[in-house]
């Protein structure tokens, strides 16, 4: 029987050093192969598989070259995390600071752009290259509060031989992801770091309350953006004619006259004024506004320029998958749900199609839930609106559908449970 998972909130409250011991103690036993006395928390010992199907040497403190000061600043100014940083410091510095903490914020890229606190801590933490600049994604240095979160896309705790690279055992953090509300997009982490004996149980919901608010503000400030951009619809609507629109220029609509009201419009990478394509639309007439564009749709309906089109699914980057549409549709690109992403990969392994009781089988392992496939799938259909057949669902026979799978077959779709994505991954290779 395998051995349960170690409680290390649980013993670090009681008795930090005796939680470090046990924890060096597992990790020596798990990376050589041996029984440990307890297995590691599932988060962590994920992220010690990925290290080590990665390369990353445990024993080697690899440092990658820092950002200069130029590039720093350059992403620091463009960073969709700027107008949260106020909520972030109030959120954690005046605790962080009296607890011997620092709290670090890194972009996208796990790249570190601000980092503040105790002085002493920020000195500790020189030492272990966790500087402004430092690039601390995972595969660079090991399981870690920065770069894990950003892989995983929840907050983790890493405490003392947790971290992958030995070096950072004398070392906790705990970190969260923080993603843009408009389009789920993970712009950035942050992080609360110290030294071994500040480890507190507390504090991963501390940081991920604090990252749900930065959030929750910059969905505030979006809401407020829209606002204006429908104060400037109001009018312009009023003298047009037939079907329009006003979306932002993540293509949100603002206002519409003439055509249905949908929340979102998935907007080719780069979109300039004239003649385009858009899900839902068909053919339209981009025209720009402050802060947005004025659409005019064809009067005709929505018409989908299918022939030459190209679908790929990516399903290559661990919580990162996408779906990107190219040809006459112009190019767009979307990021997936975990259900989105399983049921377009089931979908794209079955040319031939399949039932909502098929999916539901694929999925579930129980063909008796279609009321959730048929809601699941209504949504998938929003976006990829005239590439989807029903009765049965699966992609149009004219389109080139391509699927773009993880080196490992055990990182397609990790997280997942259903059935027919197991027996993917038993079947490859």
């Amino acid at each position: 029987m395998a051995n349960p998972p170690m409680n290390v909130t649980q013993l670090a409250a009681f008795d930090t050093a005796h939680a470090a011991r046990m924890l060096s103690a597992v990790r020596e036993a798990t990376l050589s192969g041996q029984r440990a006395p307890l297995a590691p928390r599932p988060v962590i010992e994920d992220s010690w598989g990925r290290m080590l199907r990665g390369g990353v040497d445990p024993d080697h403190d690899f440092r990658s070259g820092l950002l200069t000061p130029d590039e720093v600043r350059r992403r620091r100014e463009e960073s969709p995390l700027l107008p949260v940083l106020p909520v972030l410091r109030e959120g954690l510095l005046s605790v962080a600071d009296a607890a011997r903490h620092i709290m670090v914020v890194a972009d996208a890229d796990a790249r570190v752009l601000w980092r503040e606190g105790s002085v002493p801590v920020l000195r500790r933490a020189d030492s272990l290259g966790f500087e402004i600049g430092a690039d601390w994604r995972e595969h660079v240095v090991g399981t870690n509060g920065v770069g894990t979160p950003a892989v995983v896309r929840r907050p983790v705790q890493v405490f003392a031989s947790e971290h992958f690279v030995r070096s950072h055992a004398t070392w906790t953090c705990a970190g969260a992801p923080i993603t843009d509300p408009r389009d789920g997009r993970l712009i950035g982490v942050v992080d609360v770091s110290g030294p071994l004996e500040t480890m507190h149980p507390a504090t991963l919901a501390w940081v991920d309350a604090v990252a749900k608010l930065a959030e929750a503000r910059l969905r505030e400030l979006h809401l407020t953006s829209l606002e204006r951009l429908r104060a400037v619809a109001a009018p312009v609507l009023a003298r047009v004619g037939g079907r329009a629109l006003v979306m932002d220029r993540d293509g949100w609509t603002a206002a519409v006259t003439g055509v249905p009201y949908t929340s979102r419009t998935a907007l080719p990478k780069s979109l300039s004024a004239g003649r385009r394509w858009l899900p839902g639309l068909g053919t339209c007439s981009l025209e720009p506004l402050a802060g947005g564009w004025l659409v005019r749709a064809a009067a005709d309906g929505p018409q989908q320029p299918r022939a030459g089109t190209r679908i790929v699914l990516d399903l290559t980057q661990p919580r990162r998958w996408s779906v990107a549409v190219s040809g006459g549709a112009g190019e767009w690109c979307r990021e997936l749900s975990p259900r989105h992403a399983e049921l377009l990969f089931l979908l794209a392994r079955r040319p031939a199609g399949r039932s909502a009781a098929g999916l539901a089988e694929d999925l579930f392992g129980d063909g008796g839930r279609t009321v959730t496939v048929r809601a699941e799938m209504s949504r998938v259909r929003r976006y990829l609106e005239g590439f989807l057949e029903h009765r049965p669902y699966r992609f149009c026979e004219d389109l080139d559908v391509e699927v773009l799978l993880p080196d490992d077959p055990d990182d397609l779709l990790p997280h997942s449970s259903a059935p027919a994505v197991r027996a993917a991954r038993r079947a490859s290779p």
